[in-house]
């Protein structure tokens, strides 16, 4: 069947999302075509500062070269061997990430929820092969306002009812407690919890920063139950709040690292979690697997992403300007705002009820040249590439404060 549509306009691009694709999202109509560093152009041409990274994806900025150069370079070579032969990038993957995290092992995978559920399988086998937990007994923390992904795993122990909504039954065995409430957590700890899956911040939440000493003290509960902390990482680490990991801020080192999203700079789905012996242990041949997981494309676009964020001081620059951002904002007046909250180059701005909801003010954000979203219908989320200077960022401080300024 030959196309009714040529899709040479945004006008024409929507029309045919529209026509044809599922309506599980509700972007804002606009049509990427062209990226480079914080810029993307429209099938127009005109110009707008990302200032969603692609949920922190491109932390290293659209189409960075040496990315795109490795990707290149290896797609050239071999894309594709599956797990059944080995390939010469994934070993140096493990290395130069098992060296950067200090975890002893490295599993990959493609995308964010894959790895979730690789962590969630293997703080269940632990706990029976290893603490000693009787057979389908295993118990696994989690927290309101989580969000992990959208498998039916996982969106079974969501918060959120539109994520469960007609998706049931679900998987039992995880325990949902208030998000920083450690008397919650000490309330809900026995001898058949596995773990404790969180995030640093909850970036889908609206940027929710738990109080200072929360981790620290999920680790300490963790430690005297014998049981595993597992971090999600995928939104926050790699850069995003001025430490490689969030959990960094708080000098705490859990037992599993969930990454992804900015492990490939956009290029490509790279995830993976990182363990120690002890627990990586578990796994044995035939135990879990993935034929795209662990592929030469990803492995020599992750490290290659990896390189950049190290190089060219991304972790540094999120720290400080990140700084600058927060400080700058809470300097505007605005009728609007209720609260602003940051760490790094990761900034919820959230709204007063009475402000009429986030997606009028990211619709004006987009008319003035600067592409955000709304996470949960009253904040707006800031998350600009890392590669992002000063000068760009007092270019959005000015639309920003005529937006949070409007009627």
């Amino acid at each position: 069947m030959s196309p009714t549509l040529v899709a040479n306009t945004s006008k024409d691009c929507i029309e045919l999302e529209e026509r044809y694709g599922a309506h599980n999202y509700h972007p804002l109509d606009v049509v990427v075509s062209r990226a480079e560093g914080v810029w993307v152009w429209d099938a127009e041409g005109n110009r707008y500062m990302d200032f969603l990274a692609a949920y922190s994806a491109v932390n290293q900025g659209h189409c960075h070269p040496r990315i795109l150069a490795a990707l290149v370079d290896q797609a050239k070579k071999v894309a594709l061997t599956s797990r059944a032969f080995r390939n010469d990038q994934l070993g140096r993957f493990y290395e130069q990430l098992s060296s950067l995290s200090g975890f002893d092992k490295v599993l990959p995978m493609n995308t964010g929820a894959e790895a979730v559920e690789t962590a969630i399988k293997a703080a269940r086998k632990w706990a029976y092969k290893v603490k000693g937990v009787a057979k389908d007994q295993a118990k696994i923390l989690v927290f309101t306002n989580n969000f992990h992904g959208r498998t039916t795993t996982i969106v079974g122990f969501s918060s959120e009812e539109q994520y469960r909504d007609g998706f049931g039954p679900f998987t039992p065995g995880f325990v949902l407690l208030p998000y920083d409430d450690i008397a919650a957590v000490e309330a809900a700890m026995d001898d058949n919890v596995a773990a404790i899956l969180v995030e640093p911040i909850q970036g889908e939440g609206g940027i929710l920063i738990p109080q200072h000493g929360y981790l620290k003290r999920l680790r300490e509960i963790t430690e005297q139950h014998n049981a595993l902390l597992i971090i999600d990482e995928i939104q926050s680490g790699l850069g995003r709040t001025g430490k490689l990991f969030a959990y960094q801020h708080e000098d705490v080192r859990p037992d599993i690292v969930i990454i992804g999203k900015a492990l490939s700079g956009g290029f490509y789905p790279v995830s993976a979690i990182l363990a120690d012996d002890e627990v990586m242990g578990v796994f044995h041949p035939g135990d879990h697997g993935s034929t795209y997981g662990g592929n030469p494309i990803a492995a020599a676009v992750a490290r290659a992403a990896l390189d950049v964020i190290i190089d060219e001081k991304l972790v540094e620059r999120s720290a400080e300007l990140g700084a600058y951002f927060l400080d700058e904002l809470r300097k505007i007046p605005s009728p609007h705002v209720h609260e602003l909250r940051g760490r790094g180059l990761w900034i919820g701005i959230e709204l007063k009820p009475e402000a009429g909801g986030a997606r009028r003010f990211c619709e004006a954000l987009m008319a003035k040249g600067m592409l955000c979203k709304e996470t949960h219908d009253h904040v707006i989320r800031i998350a600009p590439p890392l590669t992002i200077d000063r000068e760009q960022i007092d270019w959005a401080l000015e639309r920003l404060a005529a937006v949070l300024q409007m009627r």
